[in-house]
């Protein structure tokens, strides 16, 4: 059936996404990955997948792009940008995270170069190589002291809460 013209298929839905900014003293952790032939630099960021909460999705994309296990401490922001690599609208719930424990012998996602760490004058020297303007943004906005509570994001999927 259609609607004013709309199949279910004409709906329009931005990409959700979950990014983790992981400090150590003043070192970042990094993502270098491969992007359409290009090297850019992220946080450890991806997409939401079915049946997870946006808490699992940022420990488990941190874990799969750089190794580290990693406990969320706060919520930074919520994040909305149009991609200039593919057009879409981008969601981003960016999260703060504290590192646990690296295991070195993971392989990492498809596409990660490496992990690495970087102050924030070595992330704002990398500029368009940034995947994103909001790599930087959710870097100090951290730093400018915005931290929301956990509780502030809550799921109804089993298992939605992750401390």
């Amino acid at each position: 059936m259609t609607i004013s013209g709309n199949s279910s298929h004409d709906v329009w839905r931005p990409h959700v996404t979950v990014a983790c900014v992981v400090a150590d003293r003043d070192r970042y952790l990094m993502v270098e990955e491969d992007v359409n032939g290009s090297v850019a630099y992220n946080q450890p960021a991806a997409h939401l997948d079915d049946f997870e909460s946006l808490q699992q999705a940022a420990v488990r994309e941190t874990g799969e792009e750089t190794g580290w296990t990693v406990a969320l401490t706060h919520l930074v922001g919520v994040h909305q940008w149009r991609s200039t690599e593919h057009g879409d609208v981008i969601v981003r719930f960016t999260f703060a995270a504290k590192p646990l424990t690296h295991d070195p012998q993971q392989p990492l996602d498809a596409g990660v170069r490496r992990a690495l760490w970087l102050t924030r004058a070595e992330i704002a020297a990398l500029g368009e190589r940034l995947r994103s303007p909001m790599v930087l943004m959710s870097i100090d906005e951290w730093l400018a002291g915005q931290r929301l509570p956990l509780s502030i994001v809550t799921s109804l999927m089993p298992g939605g809460a992750v401390s």
